[in-house]
């Protein structure tokens, strides 16, 4: 099998690839609660190993995973109190939306660097942070040349669990689970869901975890990876259009892009919110509550 991840390959086989297809993979995720069934480290290893077989069906390199992203605070925090409950251990990589986004910015600016045409960058973790990631590289693009598509990886889950058109995302449910299991199937063990109706929380298990399949799993990877190479093709396309040159090249250049362009805009994102749409306030005696009050400002 073919060689695509970066930290793994010699430099003659980085160069040829990079040569064939200049394209780089950024994979994120979160080692959080996933059910019983499922190591913690699903969310990253599920877009790593989706970005891995597109680059291999595809072209392209793939960056290592970062498995530290966004958690505890706002609706996070919520959700978790209410999904994960008081667990003496959450066993969480977890860090604040300001930390984690500067991150992308540093990563963003290795591609412009290296001079690669394009870079889709994946999360697997959910929550509104997909969306925050979608409005940093809309803030980024016109300030680098590498053409940049940021995307939670259900995006490219069409036609989706059912195959009815619609894109599946959930949280350590059937969708998640399924993908795990066809992608890393030392990863799950279903043989540990509990049985329909005993009480829960389960460690954030979703509800209709009992109906993950690994058959459908490996149907939705190729969809997801079919959906991949056709945006590829649309970043490169768009990268002969205009020609664009690197210009994010140090780092004081990251800096003041942060300051100038991002930080100004950060109120508004997602992830700075206290709650989500129908959730309650962390109660004070929440392992939870410590970190979900949102500051006014990073």
């Amino acid at each position: 099998m073919r060689e695509v991840r970066w930290e793994r390959m010699f430099r003659d086989e980085m160069e040829k690839a990079f040569e064939d297809c200049p394209l780089v993979y950024f994979a994120y995720g979160l080692c959080e609660p996933h059910g019983p069934q499922n190591t913690l480290g699903l969310d990253a290893l599920k877009a790593h190993a989706i970005a891995c077989a597109a680059a291999r069906a595809h072209g392209g390199i793939v960056a290592p995973p970062d498995y530290w992203h966004i958690h505890e605070l706002g609706g996070f925090g919520a959700w978790a109190h209410k999904a994960v409950g008081q667990v003496p251990r959450s066993w969480m990589t977890c860090m604040p939306p300001w930390q984690h986004f500067k991150n992308i910015l540093y990563h963003i600016r290795m591609a412009d660097v290296i001079g690669f045409k394009a870079a889709i960058l994946i999360t697997g973790h959910y929550g509104p942070n997909w969306q925050d990631l979608k409005t940093l590289i809309e803030l980024v693009q016109p300030r680098v040349g590498v053409r940049l598509y940021g995307l939670p990886d259900f995006e490219a889950n069409q036609p989706g669990f059912l195959g009815d058109g619609r894109s599946g995302g959930d949280h350590a449910g059937r969708v998640e689970t399924s993908l795990l299991w066809a992608l890393e199937p030392e990863c799950v063990d279903v043989s540990r869901i509990p049985t329909a109706g005993e009480p829960g929380p389960h460690f954030a298990m979703g509800g209709n975890a009992r109906e993950s399949s690994r058959k459908v799993g490996e149907r939705m990877v190729a969809d997801e990876i079919r959906w991949i190479g056709n945006k590829a093709k649309e970043l490169f396309a768009e990268y002969e259009r205009t020609k664009p040159q690197p210009r994010l090249l140090t780092y004081e250049q990251v800096e003041s892009l942060w300051d100038t362009v991002v930080l100004p805009k950060f109120k508004d994102f997602h992830s700075m919110m206290n709650l989500w749409q129908g959730q309650e306030a962390v109660p004070p005696d929440s392992v939870w509550h410590r970190n979900w009050h949102v500051p006014t400002r990073p």
